[in-house]
């Protein structure tokens, strides 16, 4: 029975020493994430002045210490908003409209990983006529 615990334990020990540790991501500043989205912003819209790069790049750090604050669902509302407006004041309304429309990104998941686990299969019922 203590060789049976023994290797138990031994083979425990083995997995955690070979377990994958997690990937640990360094946390960006305001200005690297600017820099990003400034560069994205830039690139989707064809925008070629610098002095509107440069107000771009000065908005998007504005907004990007702004989230850092650990504001509430209703203030980061606010600051959307409020950039959306800045924004609009600065874009022609083509590339407004452009920015409004482009697709979001989605953050990439593992294959496989279910997005909704907790919950069932959307399934729709079918249509009946009522009469």
């Amino acid at each position: 029975m203590k060789r049976y615990f023994s290797v138990l334990f031994v083979a425990f020990l083995a997995g955690g020493l070979f377990a994958q540790e997690a990937e640990v991501r360094p946390q960006r500043t305001p200005e690297e994430e600017a820099a990003k989205q400034t560069t994205r912003l830039t690139r989707e819209l064809d925008i070629t002045d610098s002095a509107r790069i440069d107000t771009l790049f000065r908005m998007h750090v504005k907004y990007a210490r702004m989230r850092r604050q650990g504001l509430t669902r209703a203030q980061n509302m606010e600051r959307l908003q409020s950039f959306h407006a800045e924004l609009k004041s600065l874009l022609t309304p083509d590339e407004f409209e452009r920015f409004m429309n482009h697709p979001v990104e989605q953050p990439r998941r593992p294959r496989g990983a279910n997005v909704n686990s907790n919950e069932a299969p959307n399934r729709q019922r079918p249509q009946t006529e009522r009469q």
